[in-house]
């Protein structure tokens, strides 16, 4: 006798990796997706670094046909605080059946062992549909398949303000420099996801300025520095 099929949570940040994951785990029979759950920030209301806003977030779950669970978590930068959040949301988790969460990440291995540590001292796996797929073949796969995407934000240092707010396909895969990841895996650019197989619809979206954002980062040789980033101000286009 079949097993049944393992009740699910899919890490949605908006962008093709999320997207993508959720394309191949819909075709796995060994999973049932329940739900999406996406971070915000407490006050911006935002995903991380994608720049992307809640109401966005939301019309994609709407198109997708899921319920999305959304997690808050402080500006502070304080990695227990969100830790705290991340718990607070695996309580939920288990008290609806759901012990399996997916991620798209492709090979941070730190980050991999990360989400893997936090989830087992509660007593969840993780799941990785994308995991070591060569990235470059992912980019022109998921490009084939028929998602449509935005480059969101990206590292100034690495890809021109003209790049962003349009569309990741081939021409801006031709065009990414020497040592550029094709999937953005080492933070070089983020994007999302408007339309594709796994949507009912076509989001409605429109796509205005392009902004410059500097942060203070910890460089990799232990020092401060401040880091550039554009974001494209993607907004809900009126219907």
């Amino acid at each position: 006798m079949d097993a049944s099929p393992i009740p699910v949570s899919l890490s949605w940040s908006g962008g093709k990796d999320s997207a993508f994951a959720l394309f191949h785990l819909l075709q796995d029979p060994r999973y049932d997706i329940r739900r999406l759950h996406t971070t915000f920030g407490e006050q911006t209301r935002r995903v991380g670094m994608h720049g992307i806003a809640e109401e966005l977030i939301d019309l994609q779950a709407e198109s997708l046909g899921l319920p999305l669970d959304k997690i808050y978590y402080p500006a502070s930068g304080d990695n227990r605080a969100y830790e705290k959040a991340i718990h607070s949301y695996l309580d939920q988790l288990e008290a609806s059946g759901i012990s399996q969460l997916a991620y798209g990440d492709i090979f941070l291995e730190d980050l991999r062992a990360y989400r893997e540590q936090q989830l087992a001292s509660r007593g969840f796996s993780a799941v990785f549909p994308l995991w070591e797929k060569p990235t470059g073949e992912l980019a022109i796969e998921f490009v084939k398949t028929g998602f449509k995407t935005l480059i969101c934000a990206a590292d100034a240092e690495l890809i021109s303000k003209e790049r962003v707010g349009r569309d990741f396909d081939r021409s801006f895969l031709e065009g990414l420099a020497k040592g550029v990841d094709p999937c953005g895996e080492n933070g070089e650019f983020h994007s999302f996801c408007y339309d594709g197989p796994i949507f009912f619809r076509p989001l409605p979206i429109s796509v205005g300025e392009i902004v410059e954002q500097s942060y203070d980062i910890l460089l990799a040789n232990g020092e401060r520095g401040e880091k550039r980033f554009w974001f494209a101000d993607i907004s809900a286009a009126a219907q």
